[in-house]
């Protein structure tokens, strides 16, 4: 069923690239346009300016839900994305364009939804809204700030168990917890959907079979198979913030690309969204809603995993790194998404980072 305004649709390819306008997109796009979009070969094609394009406002993977605002008779969709807040924006998440293509009924999905945006226990964008602080606004005393988002979906207090199939965990959600990882049309069969990347939420189908397990996928009548060894089940209980800089460590000297959200490219905040989304935990897509979605804490009391955001004179947010060691002396370290080095960088904060630093924040 081809999707209609006012209603939701979830994204049935690995990575949906969410557009300002269909006008805004270039030839050397099409890679990222095609019914089955291959998002490695678009930004293995883009030159070092190409890359902080502005037309591209962030991605969606597989299985995220949206609520379709506007069809074209051409193929494109406005929608919003219900899984990436962006209180800035509008209430209930991020809008923009994307490919009629990409998208499949949510009855086409399982009916137990695995997104943050369906499970209780993850912070809605009516809790992250508000408005974005200032430069000004993030330089004085630290205050309590808004209440740190949510646990997992499950509810805090819960012990997380071990692999994919054991024990409890065998009817949770899963994740995929490796950088990309393809699904089977059978255990034993060649690749149907490839580049399905982290962070990717999959609903299990069944137990595994010789090391694969059975998930359901958008648009597709039968279940695919998953390497069981790539999934682990979505956590039931918050995550140590020192294990969600583990997990944005692993993207270390990744691309950078403007909207980037996934394994093949990324920007600084979505480098912190995927982080903890990969633990259960939906912050908002841009740094200055990050920011005004955690709670602040007094420099020099800031702790591995947590974030520092960066904003000149009187203007809003414009970075946001992760704290990657306790400060010494003055000195801090952080892991970012670069603009300038155009990639994933542990670095300790240059003169002129230091001199836009505005606030150390904890999730």
């Amino acid at each position: 069923m081809a999707p209609q305004p006012g209603r939701r649709a979830v994204v049935r390819v690995p990575v949906a690239t969410l557009w300002t306008a269909p006008e805004a997109v270039r030839p050397v796009d099409c890679p990222a346009l095609a019914g089955s979009p291959d998002v490695a070969a678009w930004i293995a094609g883009m030159d070092r300016d190409q890359l902080v394009g502005d037309c591209v406002l962030t991605q969606l993977l597989l299985g995220e839900p949206v609520r379709v605002t506007e069809t074209r008779p051409d193929g494109w969709v406005r929608v919003v994305a219900l899984g990436q807040p962006a209180a800035k924006l509008g209430a209930d998440g991020y809008p923009g364009w994307l490919r009629a293509a990409h998208l499949a009924d949510p009855a086409d999905a399982d009916a137990s939804s695995t997104h943050p945006a369906d499970v209780g226990a993850a912070p809605s964008a009516t809790a992250l809204s508000g408005p974005a602080p200032s430069a000004t606004a993030l330089s004085g005393t630290a205050s309590a700030g808004p209440a740190p988002v949510g646990s997992g979906p499950s509810g805090p207090g819960q012990a997380r168990s071990g692999p994919a199939g054991s024990g409890s965990a065998a009817g949770r959600p899963l994740t995929v917890d490796v950088a990309r990882t393809a699904l089977r049309a059978a255990p034993d069969g060649d690749p149907a959907l490839t580049g399905v990347v982290l962070g990717t939420r999959l609903t299990p189908a069944g137990p595994a079979v010789d090391g694969r397990r059975p998930v359901r996928v958008p648009g597709r009548a039968d279940p695919l198979w998953a390497t069981e060894d790539d999934l682990v089940p979505l956590p039931a209980e918050r995550p140590e913030a020192e294990k969600v800089l583990a997990v944005a460590e692993r993207l270390r000297d990744l691309v950078y690309v403007w909207g980037g959200m996934s394994t093949d490219g990324i920007d600084c905040s979505g480098l912190v969204h995927l982080a903890w989304r990969r633990y259960g935990i939906t912050l908002p897509r841009d740094a200055d809603d990050q920011a005004a979605a955690t709670s602040q804490v007094p420099l020099d009391a800031e702790r591995p995993g947590d974030l520092y955001f960066f904003a000149r004179p009187g203007r809003r947010i414009h970075h946001v790194g992760i704290v990657s060691a306790e400060p010494r002396g003055g000195r801090r370290r952080m892991l970012h998404a670069c603009y300038l080095t155009r990639r994933v960088v542990e670095e300790e904060l240059p003169a002129d980072r230091t001199a836009t630093l505005v606030g150390a924040h904890r999730v």
